[in-house]
Order: C-alpha cells, then sequence, then structure tokens
C-alpha cells in the first residue's frame, strides 16, 4: 500500500462562477421614486407599487390597484446610459415616455398639474 500525498490527490478545484451583477436603484434615486410615490399616493392615485431588480435593468413599477397591470414603469437601464439616458418611464401600453440621464426630470412627466389650494 501506498501513501498519496495532495499532490497526487485525485479531487479537482472547480471554480465557482462569479454571480452576474445586479441592478439595482441606489438611496438616492429611491428617495426621489419613493417622493413622488407618496404624493401620489396622498393625491389617492396611486395606491401599490412593485420593485423588480434583473440583470439587464432595474423596474419600478406603479399600480392604482395591486390586482390590475402596473399604471407606469420607471426602468433603470445602465446599458443606454450613454446613448439615450439610462432611465425612462414607460407608460402600460409599452408607449416610452420620456428618457433621459437625470431620474428627477425624466419623473416630470408623472407630475400632475399645480392647483390652487
Amino acid at each position: 500500500m501506498s501513501e498519496r500525498t495532495a499532490d497526487e490527490s485525485t479531487a479537482r478545484v472547480v471554480p465557482f462562477p462569479a454571480a452576474a451583477a445586479q441592478i439595482a436603484f441606489d438611496r438616492d434615486e429611491l428617495r426621489i421614486l419613493f417622493n413622488l410615490y407618496g404624493r401620489r399616493v396622498a393625491e389617492g392615485e396611486w395606491r401599490d407599487y412593485a420593485l423588480d431588480f434583473r440583470r439587464d435593468k432595474a423596474v419600478f413599477s406603479i399600480y392604482r390597484r395591486s390586482s390590475e397591470m402596473p399604471l407606469y414603469r420607471v426602468e433603470k437601464d445602465p446599458k443606454l446610459a450613454r446613448r439615450q439616458g439610462a432611465y425612462a418611464v414607460i407608460a402600460a401600453g409599452g408607449l416610452v415616455m420620456k428618457r433621459g440621464h437625470d431620474l428627477a426630470r425624466v419623473l416630470s412627466v408623472l407630475e400632475g398639474p399645480l392647483r390652487a389650494v
């Protein structure tokens, strides 16, 4: 009987594949999104939201009722950051309402008209 050394072992080390980076909204982006969302909830127009973080984009969906399709989707797609802008507001039918590099400016399309009190 011969003894095996560590060099002679039959075990192989297989590297674990690195997980793909997941796209997400950062803290400042979430603050902007939730400020708008809170105002519209207070007005009684929106009732629910969903956050979806995928490998290629992050999506903030806005619902009138949770059982319906989203009224609007706010998407962050870093692949488009240099061309059209990373942020987009998309209506329920798939129409891109506004796209750009600045989230606050893109969300201005969802701001309601000012009312006199």
